[in-house]
């Protein structure tokens, strides 16, 4: 059984995995409310008043968070946005989170003690980061200069990500559940420079520098200095391990990191002068 097709709210509507979200819904005939200082009505975390006029007629929300949801203050806000959701009727609840992070289960819970219908998923670092994020500037310069030593990370794609979010905002069965969502293998840095030199056709290379020199970049770019924190997630080897999730709520297996630089190389997107 589904649910009923009333309005849908994206909060991130326009990131990696909210805009991925939003056009698969408006694909099957959903309505969806883009959550954004930019939307209207505009939607905006640091601003509470901003969150009824964006919940008004919303039956689920996918919730993103920016920057992060280990960071401070983050539980309290998705706390209280959470219990305003409930109380406006949007009872289901998605909330995209992390793996092995401590400070974002205090955030899972928060959202969890609100009285939804609750769905958490718990993504690994995503494909799209290389392509649309942290990592674009690296890749086109031909060297990624990171914190992560030898380490693996399982990468999953931001497409396999929106489709477990889609399924779990519109099929009954998913309250309750906690699902983790990697990529179908572990890769080093040093692996995924491989993949991207293959896909494009270039040398990018890895090389791994330390955490202060890193620290020290995230500074120069007027980045706050607990993304580098982010990297522990990494380097611990707590996350170094795969799941089983994206088959077990789509009936597939994930996208190959590989397949993701294939097609974003053919996109022009990492095409340099």
């Amino acid at each position: 059984m589904t649910l009923d097709a009333r309005t849908t709210l994206v909060t991130g509507g326009t990131g990696k995995t909210g805009r991925r979200v939003a056009e698969r819904l408006r694909s099957r005939g959903l309505p969806v409310r883009i959550g954004s200082r930019s939307a209207t009505p505009a939607f905006d975390w640091e601003n509470p008043e901003t969150w009824v006029p964006a919940l008004a007629g919303v039956r689920a929300v996918y919730v993103t968070y920016y920057p992060d949801l280990g960071f401070p203050g983050a539980a309290g806000t998705i706390g209280a946005f959470a219990r305003t959701a409930v109380e406006q009727g949007a009872r289901r609840l998605v909330l995209l989170s992390a793996r092995g992070d401590e400070g974002a289960r205090v955030t899972e819970r928060a959202l969890q003690e609100s009285g939804a219908d609750w769905t958490v998923v718990r993504a690994a670092w995503f494909d799209q980061n290389f392509s649309e994020d942290f990592f674009l500037e690296p890749v086109l310069s031909g060297q990624l200069l990171l914190p992560t030593g030898d380490s693996a990370e399982p990468f999953v794609d931001a497409d396999d990500i929106a489709d477990v979010v889609v399924t779990t905002l519109t099929d009954d069965g998913h309250t309750g559940h906690t699902y983790e969502l990697t990529g179908p293998r572990l890769l080093t840095f040093h692996d995924v420079a491989t993949e991207l030199s293959r896909a494009t056709g270039r040398d990018i290379g890895y090389v791994p520098v330390s955490m202060d020199r890193f620290r020290a970049s995230l500074a120069g770019n007027g980045l706050p200095d607990e993304f580098a924190d982010l990297f522990g997630l990494i380097t611990d080897g707590r996350n170094a391990h795969l799941s089983d999730d994206v088959r077990r709520v789509l009936g597939r297996a994930p996208r190959d990191f590989a397949d993701y630089a294939r097609e974003t190389a053919a996109s022009g997107v990492w095409a340099t002068a």
